[in-house]
């Protein structure tokens, strides 16, 4: 638990910058984390790049005995490659199947299915592998690899264009070569006969000229994806070739889109020849250039946060700048979808989201943190429906105990921003406790809510 000072260095740093983000160290000692997803209950599943999936537990604690153990199968090389991707079937709870994308030792695409120890859930049966695809790649980097089931129950796979710069043989536009794509299959009957069938619905069934697999076109390196878990909409993150990063969003229905890449960088003309009339491209709903305040390299996609501990992140799309090591976000305001990124430092590879919505960023030197928000801390369930009002207050202020279940242990202290006690209270036995300031000046406070166990409720208090 962070200590008082933190928290009201925090909240005041916040007050005075508009610094809504902060970040609270989760978990450590993980090895270059590239993926993080959770299988449906309070574990999340990290994958690192050189073929090992931890698990790490609620308490921020890493497993010692990897979930996953295929270093044997993932190439080491560095760089682009190693194991990239991960997605729990949406029945894993009752099947067991886990997919996995990976570069192999051939430097080329592999997209498996893995099966879960029946005997010991907290392990996987490495030999268990059913390899669902394989993509010939051309070069050594832009491999994407993020994967993730939709809404509609089919597992989509993120593929970059195949490398090199300015993807030199055009395979981002070219509807006969999976790379550059999002594709979607369906692997709910995997078998080694038939490791997946194509859905009914993809956009280019029955053409001769395009792949079945493709769901949409025209992407550069889509290092992370993913599905808002409310309404279903697609948000990626494509990486840019040397001067815009881009995020797309899209409805979850939208098929056969074009997403411009190699005619245009995000909204700007790259390479235009043989391309198609922009009127027909899908541009992102936001970008940002490299040279933009600090040097940015390469965005790193997040999620639309979904949780409910921190309600001034509602609607909010996380994203991050690998290089920069800033952390942005946005939320559609007047028609638009204005950036706002934040400074941290780190070299962040990819976020999480646990089963309950809340977002989590890694650190590629191998930390995870949790994404807070510094304008309100609310660290224990039992502390979550404490309320205070008003708020600007005068002369006394009332606290809402109705739906905790704080004990009469419990003490409430008022603090300046420098973190010296102003007034110190015993929780009475009233459900609504009023609590006088008439006594205190106008200023800008803490209010601090602690019971004998330590949790602490952390407010920011304006009295007038």
């Amino acid at each position: 638990m962070k200590s008082l000072t933190t928290l009201i260095l925090s909240l005041s740093f916040a007050f005075s910058f508009s610094q809504d983000v902060e970040l609270e160290l989760f978990a450590s000692n993980l090895i270059s984390p590239v993926n993080i997803k959770h299988a449906g209950d309070d574990r999340l599943f990290v994958a690192e790049r050189d073929g090992l999936i931890k698990i790490v537990n609620l308490d921020g604690s890493v497993e010692n005995t990897p979930f996953l153990d295929i270093d044997n199968l993932v190439s080491d090389d560095g760089g682009e490659s190693g194991l990239l991707g991960l997605a729990f079937h949406p029945n894993y709870g009752t099947n067991g199947y886990f997919f996995v994308n990976y570069i192999n030792n051939f430097g080329d695409t592999v997209v498996s299915r893995f099966s879960r120890n029946e005997a010991n859930p907290s392990i996987a049966d490495s030999n268990s592998e059913l390899i669902i695809i394989n993509i010939i790649q051309p070069f050594n980097n832009h491999n994407g690899g993020d994967l993730a089931f939709g809404p509609d129950g089919y597992l989509y796979i993120a593929t970059g264009d195949g490398g090199d710069s300015g993807d030199p043989q055009n395979n981002s536009q070219n509807l006969n070569i999976l790379l550059g794509k999002l594709l979607r299959l369906d692997v709910n009957n995997s078998s080694i006969a038939e490791p997946y069938l194509i859905p009914a619905d993809n956009p280019f069934v029955g053409n001769s000229s395009a792949a079945d697999e493709i769901w949409a076109y025209g992407l550069r390196n889509p290092w992370k994806f993913s599905f808002d878990s409310m309404n279903g909409d697609l948000w990626i993150g494509d990486v840019g070739e040397g001067e815009i990063e881009e995020i797309n969003r899209v409805a979850s229905t939208e098929a056969g889109l074009n997403y411009g890449w190699r005619c245009y960088e995000g909204s700007s003309a790259f390479n235009t020849s043989g391309c198609p009339n922009s009127s027909t491209l899908t541009f992102p709903i936001a970008e940002y250039n490299h040279n933009d305040g600090e040097f940015k390299c390469s965005v790193i996609g997040g999620y639309r946060y979904r949780g409910s501990n921190y309600p001034n992140f509602e609607d909010l799309y996380f994203f991050a700048d690998f290089c920069s090591g800033e952390i942005g976000y946005t939320r559609f305001e007047n028609n638009t979808w204005p950036l706002t990124l934040k400074d941290f430092t780190g070299n962040w590879s990819t976020f999480g989201e646990d089963s309950n919505g809340e977002l989590f960023i890694a650190n590629i030197n191998g930390t995870i943190f949790k994404l807070t928000d510094a304008l309100l801390s609310i660290e224990e369930d039992q502390f979550n429906s404490i309320s205070i009002f008003p708020n600007p207050a005068k002369d006394q202020f009332q606290v809402d105990f109705t739906n905790s279940n704080t004990a009469a242990s419990t003490e409430i202290n008022i603090y300046d921003i420098q973190g010296k006690v102003i007034k110190m209270i015993k929780r009475n036995t009233e459900v609504i406790q009023t609590i006088r300031i008439d006594d205190i000046i106008s200023g800008l406070y803490i209010l601090q809510i602690e019971s004998d166990g330590g949790q602490q409720f952390i407010k920011k208090l304006i009295i007038n």
